[in-house]
């Protein structure tokens, strides 16, 4: 607890204020201090009104005046005190006021100092909830942290044994990259071993196919010619059997005609038989050969599918162009 202003303090600010021939009042005697609470100094300044007038009592204050001098400034003095006393009574009623005013204050401070403490209580009360949560929350997230830790290291472990394996496919991606390097290019030296096989093929199919073709041509003309020998031969028939009718009706004229008309029409139909035999023969060879060209195009086909998914464009172009060449 605070200690107040002291008492010597105060008389002595009392004094003070009386030597300056002014009277004594807390506010006088405050302002002279410099501090204080109008409590306290009401308080002290009571005491050193009653004792005041002990201090006044008695001639040992004034041993070097003659005695009548002494008694009348007793006199004047002992009037003067309860002049004093009247005026301090008043200014005591006074101060009694303000004090009382003083203490309301206090206790509505009190009051409102203590509603205060009850607030600040509360709130300590409601701090205290608010750590105890924040414990448990750090409590919590300590508890989480560490759990996270061990995510954490192992979450390391993994990324090292996943790097380990990734150090492992590295490797076996790259032995797989230089076999397919390796396969890749045999198979460039098969496909161009491939592509030159397909193009003397194609060659020698294109020859057999212009060779088929002059067979066919030159089958095409001999039917032609045993078409043209037998429409000959026909007209010579039916020009035969004209005179065979003629020499029929006139057989009573000549037996010896008819006779060279009969041994004639049989030479002709031999000639006939033997024209028909070889239009069905070279009817027969252009069915082979046109059998031999459709056997040799179907091949040539087939060589362009496979050229078409091994070979390169210009190799399908060509292909293709040849193709078109023997639908022509």
């Amino acid at each position: 607890m605070a200690v107040g202003v002291p008492e010597a303090d105060v008389f002595a600010a009392a004094d003070a204020v009386l030597a300056r021939g002014e009277r004594p009042t807390v506010e006088r005697v405050r302002l002279e201090l410099g501090r204080g609470s109008p409590a306290r100094v009401g308080g002290l300044l009571d005491q050193w009104w009653s004792r005041l007038a002990e201090r006044l009592n008695g001639d040992k204050r004034l041993p070097q005046l003659p005695p009548e001098v002494a008694q009348a400034f007793v006199a004047i003095w002992q009037q003067s005190v309860t002049t004093a006393q009247v005026a301090a009574d008043q200014s005591l009623d006074h101060q009694r006021h303000v004090l009382a005013i003083e203490r309301s204050r206090v206790a509505e401070i009190e009051e409102i100092a203590r509603l205060e403490c009850a607030r600040h209580r509360q709130h300590t009360q409601d701090a205290q909830a608010l750590q105890q949560a924040a414990e448990s929350r750090l409590v919590d997230l300590e508890r989480l942290l560490e759990q996270q830790r061990l995510q954490i290291d192992d979450t390391a472990q993994q990324r090292e044994s996943l790097k380990v394996e990734r150090d492992v496919v590295q490797e076996q991606f790259n032995a797989l990259h230089l076999q397919f390097r390796t396969l890749q290019d045999d198979f460039e030296q098969e496909r161009k071993a491939q592509a030159k096989y397909v193009r003397g093929l194609e060659d020698r199919a294109h020859a057999e196919i212009d060779r088929a073709r002059e067979e066919t041509k030159a089958a095409n003309l001999q039917i032609k010619r045993a078409s043209k020998i037998a429409d000959e031969l026909k007209q010579k028939l039916q020009h035969a059997t004209a005179q065979l009718s003629e020499a029929q009706r006139q057989l009573s004229v000549s037996n010896t005609i008819a006779e060279n008309a009969s041994t004639e029409i049989q030479h002709l139909h031999t000639e006939l038989d033997s024209a028909r035999a070889d239009h069905d023969l070279t009817k027969q060879q252009v069915t082979a050969s046109q059998a031999r060209a459709d056997t040799l195009a179907e091949q040539l086909h087939r060589l362009n599918q496979v050229a078409r998914i091994k070979l390169p464009k210009s190799a399908v172009k060509r292909t293709s162009k040849a193709n078109e060449l023997d639908v022509g």
